[in-house]
């Protein structure tokens, strides 16, 4: 059984960064591999699908109205300030463990909490509602893949399974859920098998078990692994591993192309290597971690 933590920065300090010449790639720290990548793990909701941007506006209210069901005289605005800062300092854990945050909120302000699965299934129910239609569309091809995709994910993965890598996916979403959405944008042939999500004996699943199990099938040292996330949790697990962490700084309401200052400094808090808006200059990215021929 493997826990997911909460976000510790470990951190604190980082000398001068650069960009890689005519990108928005943004080295850390310098990487320099001996032999080139072999496994390459991937988070899913705001590292290569946007389909449920805007989630923490479902997220959220629901949490309020909870909390106010308690009699608690605390304002709207100072709820959703709670609220926000607590699901975005666990965004990348399961989506169980801000339930389980929730109900604590609940029991603290003398209210008897539903279990969290209850809260976790009346999130989704609502986060469906709102972004059916963009599943719908992708069903039917009304809504091209592109339009819900981080931008340049598919040269990025065409590029890694030209390279030799194999992929994995690992996210805090539902497995059902994510297995659908893969298949919507057309990621599915890069996964294959190994897509991994959620499931309700939460305990029991955790991205880090997930590389460890990379890691021990194939036998193969952590410098072989390298990781793309846009939370914590996965950029943590990745160095703990010994691999090579892409922090994935999207801005998934514009594809502006530039990092969200947030997440940059998050994912930087907890060792990233590399961080990246997207993935339009995913070529000069390879060829830079690459090791020089």
């Amino acid at each position: 059984m493997s826990h997911e933590h909460d976000y510790q920065r470990r951190v604190t300090e980082i000398g001068p960064t650069r960009f890689l010449s005519g990108t928005s790639i943004e080295i850390i720290r310098e990487v320099s591999l001996t032999e080139p990548p072999r496994h390459a793990v991937f988070d899913f909701d705001g590292t290569l699908s946007l389909i449920r941007e805007g989630w923490p506006e479902v997220m959220v209210p629901l949490m309020v109205e909870v909390l106010r069901a308690t009699g608690t005289s605390e304002s709207d605005a100072d709820l959703s300030k709670l609220c926000l800062d607590f699901i975005m300092q666990l965004n990348g854990k399961q989506t169980i463990y801000q339930m389980i945050r929730l109900a604590e909120e609940v029991r603290k302000r003398g209210g008897t909490p539903a279990e969290p699965i209850v809260y976790k299934q009346e999130y989704h129910d609502r986060l469906l509602v709102r972004i059916n239609h963009r599943r719908d569309g992708l069903r039917s091809g009304t809504i091209a893949a592109d339009e819900y995709l981080v931008p340049g994910s598919v040269a990025l993965l065409q590029e890694l399974k030209a390279r030799g890598v194999a992929m994995y996916l690992a996210s805090g979403t539902d497995e059902v859920y994510v297995r659908e959405e893969v298949e919507l944008l057309g990621l599915t042939s890069f996964f294959g098998q190994h897509i991994y999500g959620a499931r309700d004996d939460y305990q029991n699943f955790s991205k880090q078990m997930v590389i460890e199990r990379i890691l021990r099938e194939n036998n193969a040292a952590g410098t072989k692994l390298i990781g793309f996330g846009d939370g914590y949790v996965e950029i943590d697990n990745i160095k703990t591993a010994g691999g090579t962490a892409i922090a994935v700084a999207s801005d998934e309401k514009s594809k502006s192309g530039k990092a969200d200052p947030w997440k940059r400094d998050r994912l930087i808090g907890v060792g990233a290597d590399v961080v990246v808006a997207d993935y339009r200059d995913s070529k000069t990215l390879l060829d830079y971690l690459w090791p020089q021929r």
